[in-house]
């Protein structure tokens, strides 16, 4: 891969305050109707992000005018395409300010990236014995693949426990760390609670035990800077969908001299230098992990998205939606009468308000709110151990981003309020 500008860490300013009226006329969506003839309040931004104009233009127009594949053709037409596909790296290296666009390794989600970790690096790292170390709000993304990985290796899971209020328990990660671990891998911010979790300091105690760290970013990178330079982190995941980018796209960062010494994950196209009947010689890094066409109208979109953010700033990002966390957390206690909220304080939590209404299902309040144009998630969202920690069977999650206004808020209140009348009828 050729030499690219090494990417710069964020600016420092204090960043403009976010305007959200004024972003949500990038979001076509968010001008149509449902099915009741109601306008979409658009509260499930955990599970998938809504689109902005520029990520929908920069997908459409792959697919309109340079819809080649990368790397091969030496016509115009698939030079663009590559060159599009590739400013991508660039630009989400700068996001994460990673240290170079070649630690960068595309793939379709985050669970992709987490897989490609469990079965490159850990098939050649963990063995009998060898502990990783987990923790009880983990996405089944960050923890199906490890379970399988010392069910083959004869290994073992250790896990960080929850408190009450919703954070982690560190003294007993400090315990844990005395099993001196493989691997620690943890979830920067939680899908169902909300926590955002100290990532630098966890990553430091972990290094200092001698154990790698994986970080689950898939619901970070959309909401609050993230510098993995500063972290120190060795792998670090993220989602395209999540972060207003199409389904599809994704990224691992790992640092360089783990992905040189780790064997492919997928073996085929793209992914070799040379290739004879007997043997084959791998491309470098990141390739050597992109094996196949990949989905390149998907992360010439994400790179798309990328810029959007980083218009945005993330630090204003994070002050919006914690504006929004404390104003929930204040408007749905006080306004929809015996609601139970789950997760801690605004300050240790990013857009995610998950809760329950007594006695009524969370299936239930998703279809009623659906019929006022209100859409929040309704389950247990990948976290099943997470729901069995704190007793529950189920819970009905609220989630924001830039483009979520107060008023919508407001919306969900009153629309739990009549949720609560239909059932006390």
């Amino acid at each position: 891969m050729a030499d690219v500008v090494t990417t710069t860490p964020p600016s420092q300013a204090k960043p403009a305050r976010l305007d959200p009226h004024r972003l949500r006329a990038d979001f076509p969506i968010l001008a149509t109707l449902n099915r009741f003839g109601k306008p979409l309040i658009y509260l499930d931004s955990a599970a998938t992000s809504l689109k902005p104009l520029t990520v929908i233009e920069a997908v459409d127009g792959y697919n309109r005018e340079y819809s080649a594949n990368i790397h091969r053709g030496i016509y115009e037409m698939a030079e663009r395409a590559t060159a599009s596909y590739e400013e991508t790296r660039v630009k989400v290296a700068r996001l994460i300010n990673a240290p170079h666009p070649r630690e960068i390794v595309f793939v379709r989600n985050a669970t992709e990236a987490i897989n490609l970790v469990a079965y490159s690096w850990g098939r050649h790292n963990i063995g009998r014995g060898d502990s990783i170390v987990l923790t009880e709000m983990e996405h089944h993304a960050n923890l199906v693949p490890w379970q399988l990985l010392v069910q083959e290796k004869d290994g073992d899971l250790e896990f960080v426990p929850v408190t009450d209020d919703g954070l982690l328990a560190l003294e007993v990660y400090e315990a844990l760390l005395h099993l001196r671990p493989k691997l620690v891998a943890f979830t920067h911010v939680s899908n169902m609670l909300g926590t955002i979790n100290p990532v630098r300091q966890l990553t430091e105690m972990a290094h200092a035990a001698g154990a790698l760290v994986l970080i689950d970013g898939a619901q970070a990178v959309p909401h609050v800077p993230v510098d993995v330079q500063e972290i120190g982190a060795d792998f670090y995941v993220f989602s395209g969908h999540k972060m207003l980018g199409p389904t599809g796209s994704g990224a691992l960062w790992a640092r360089a001299e783990l992905l040189e010494a780790m064997p492919p994950f997928m073996a085929g196209g793209d992914m070799i230098r040379e290739v004879h009947l007997r043997r084959s010689d791998w491309n470098e890094i990141p390739y050597k992990f992109e094996a196949g066409t990949p989905d390149i109208s998907a992360q010439i979109g994400m790179g798309a998205a990328a810029d959007y953010l980083m218009s945005i700033g993330m630090d204003a990002a994070r002050d919006y939606e914690q504006e929004l966390v404390r104003y929930a957390l204040d408007v749905l206690p006080r306004e929809v009468p015996g609601i139970e909220l789950y997760g801690p304080a605004a300050e240790y939590r990013g857009g995610v308000v998950s809760f329950n209404l007594p006695g009524i299902h969370p299936h239930d309040v998703a279809q009623i709110l659906d019929r006022s144009g209100i859409c929040v998630r309704a389950g247990h969202h990948c976290t099943m151990p997470l729901h069995e920690r704190f007793d529950l069977a189920a819970t009905a999650r609220a989630s924001f981003n830039v483009y979520t206004v107060p008023e919508e808020i407001d919306a969900l209140a009153a629309g739990l309020r009549d949720v609560v009348r239909i059932f006390n009828r």
